[in-house]
């Protein structure tokens, strides 16, 4: 009885111990990377990668070592490699040694992972669906425990959860962005039809026409034109003597 408690008191801090390293977390990208910190020390590792989904791709978001060039770049499709095999079905792969051998693996000289013996690859998922996977790597050979691909898995539940909310966040922004843009090119078009008595369609021209040859966007200009247009109404007129 004392030692299921024991496993069950483990667990509850093992859920408290990711918890508080997303919570306190700043970006995204230190999400991700305190849980690759956290994932190499919970099952200890040579290497440790996030790969996150983002249409049809799988992208590397954060890596133990710190590799710049790497980072936000390297990406492959979903089905590529085992990484891209386990993102399309949802399932956990755990190869103990040879992994280059099983044919599912694909090379990417850019990492030198790819001479590792061991992988161990799960997805991240928020409720049924997949956003991402976590891969574990060891350089020897290495089986990987029922418990290890458990606890793993349960760290994927969690980052997926979170890579959710940020997925959400950043749509909402873009969402709010657009609604603003739509809105200065809005009034800049009602700006130049008072102005030079143009139609609306014939505001919307010049103003992409300006876009073009200043080579900036759209917004810019109609903001420029609403920033003129607010300096000129606050100018006090000419008082006649």
């Amino acid at each position: 009885m004392d030692s299921l408690l024991t496993i069950e008191d483990s667990h509850v801090d093992l859920l408290h111990e990711i918890s508080a390293q997303l919570a306190t977390a700043e970006s995204f990208h230190k999400v991700l990377t305190r849980v690759v910190d956290f994932a190499s020390a919970l099952v200890k590792c040579d290497s440790c990668l996030i790969y996150v989904l983002e249409g049809d791709h799988l992208i590397l978001r954060a890596s133990r070592n710190p590799r710049p060039e790497m980072v936000d770049s390297l990406k492959l499709r979903v089905g590529q490699g085992i990484t891209g095999w386990v993102a399309e079905h949802q399932e956990p792969v755990a190869i103990s040694e040879r992994a280059a051998l099983d044919p599912r693996f694909q090379f990417f000289h850019e990492l030198p992972e790819d001479s590792y013996e061991a992988f161990l690859s799960v997805p991240l998922m928020c409720r049924g669906r997949g956003v991402g996977v976590i891969n574990l790597q060891h350089r020897q050979h290495h089986v990987y425990r029922p418990r290890e691909i458990r606890l793993i898995s349960t760290i994927g539940f969690l980052v997926g959860a979170e890579i959710e909310m940020a997925r959400l966040e950043d749509v909402n922004s873009n969402l709010a962005q657009q609604l603003q843009t739509r809105k200065v090119v809005e009034r800049a078009k009602g700006i130049l039809q008072r102005d030079f008595g143009l139609s609306e369609e014939q505001a919307y021209l010049a103003l992409q026409r300006q876009s073009r040859q200043k080579r900036k966007p759209m917004k810019e200009i109609a903001e420029a034109i609403v920033l003129s247009d607010d300096v000129k109404g606050n100018v006090p007129s000419a008082r006649l003597s």
